[in-house]
This record gives structure tokens, sequence and C-alpha cells, in this order.
């Protein structure tokens, strides 16, 4: 995702497209240490939201909390991220999609368009409140985890804790997608680059 969001920003600014963007990037190590976080501990976000920790596989989404917390701060007109997040998506999207979660349709429909042109095909995944209830926690503010069914939408919804609400946002799941697959030509050796491409003609496009 991280890699995707630096392609994009840079192929914008080499073809000087005529909008601002700014690219944020949690990057962090992932390591094991004896002072890691272990299931069951309550940490903090940028948001100043706690969050208790159900999985300390669900990771990344705990860094991607804090940057999206951060774009917010910016006051952007859209908010667009992409993440490998979650095998579920996996499952039900396999190598030839990723899943696109928002609640803005016209959004949805500009990286619809954008996806379809560029053949980083996406596909609208459910993104209804009800799944909200699996992250509540008793200790925390919200639960990183939730249940296993649905998994790719309750990480979106976990997510959302962290947007401002009055700004249009776009999560991308590229689990599938973003790895090293044999779908197309460009893909046999090396890592797609997924989301760069549909970026990238998003951004040109926008009116």
């Amino acid at each position: 995702g991280a890699a995707a969001v630096i392609g994009a920003v840079r192929a914008a600014a080499i073809n000087k497209l005529p909008v601002e963007v700014y690219g944020i990037l949690p990057i962090v190590e992932n390591m094991i240490a004896g002072n890691s976080y272990k299931p069951g501990d309550v940490i903090g976000s940028a948001s100043g939201k706690s969050i208790e920790v159900k999985d300390t596989d669900a990771e990344g989404r705990l860094i991607l909390a804090d940057a999206l917390f951060t774009a917010s701060k910016l006051k952007p007109d859209h908010i667009i991220d992409l993440a490998t997040l979650t095998g579920s998506i996996v499952s039900a999207l396999g190598e030839y999609a990723s899943g696109l979660f928002t609640k803005d349709d016209n959004l949805a429909a500009d990286l619809l368009k954008s996806g379809d042109k560029t053949f980083e095909r996406l596909w609208r995944m459910p993104f209804w409140d009800e799944f909200k209830k699996h992250l509540k926690s008793d200790i925390a503010d919200v639960n990183n985890t939730g249940i296993r069914w649905g998994q790719s939408i309750i990480a979106g919804k976990f997510l959302e804790n962290f947007v401002d609400k009055n700004i249009s946002w776009a999560h991308l799941d590229i689990a599938g997608t973003g790895v090293k697959n044999d779908l197309t030509n460009y893909t046999e050796k090396y890592h797609p680059g997924f989301g760069v491409r549909l970026l990238y003609d998003y951004l040109k496009n926008i009116k």
C-alpha cells in the first residue's frame, strides 16, 4: 500500500497534474521483542482513542489508523487508503480485484471507472454500520479485530473510527492484488504495483 502511494504521487508529480496530493506512509518495523504488545493489551493512538488488541496479527490497521487521523487533519477533499489488509478479501475476490469500501457513491463510481480503465479492478463491498457492533470493547474505545466472519468489512469499519466523518473516504483492501501473481504479463516476476495506475488515472480525471 505504501509503495503504491509513493508510485502514484511520483507519477502525479512527474506529469505535473494540477491537483494537490499528499502521500502519508505509516512505515514501521514488524519485529518480535520482549516489549511487544500482547493480546489483551490496550494501546493508544494518535487520535487519542484507545484500542484493545485482540489479535496481534491485525497490526497493519493500527498504523493505518494513525495515518488516516493524520490525513484527516489536513482537511482534504478526499482520502483514499490502500493496504494489503486482510486474508478475508482474498477469500472473497482472489487475485482478480481489490475490495472497495466507502459510503461516498460518487467517489466509488470514479474509482470503479479508473479501475476498469487501468485493469486494476475494484469490487465495491458492503459497508453497513451493523458491523460496528463487533468492534465494541469493555476496556477500550474499540477493539482491533471483531469476529472472524466478514473480517475485511470489519477491518474497514475499524479504520472508519479514525477518519473525520465530514471527509469523503475510500479504503482499498489490496491483499489479493497487491502481491505477485500471474494474472497479467507484467506480474510474472515482480510485484504488480497495484494501485499506481488506478490512482494516477483517478487523479488525472478529477474535475
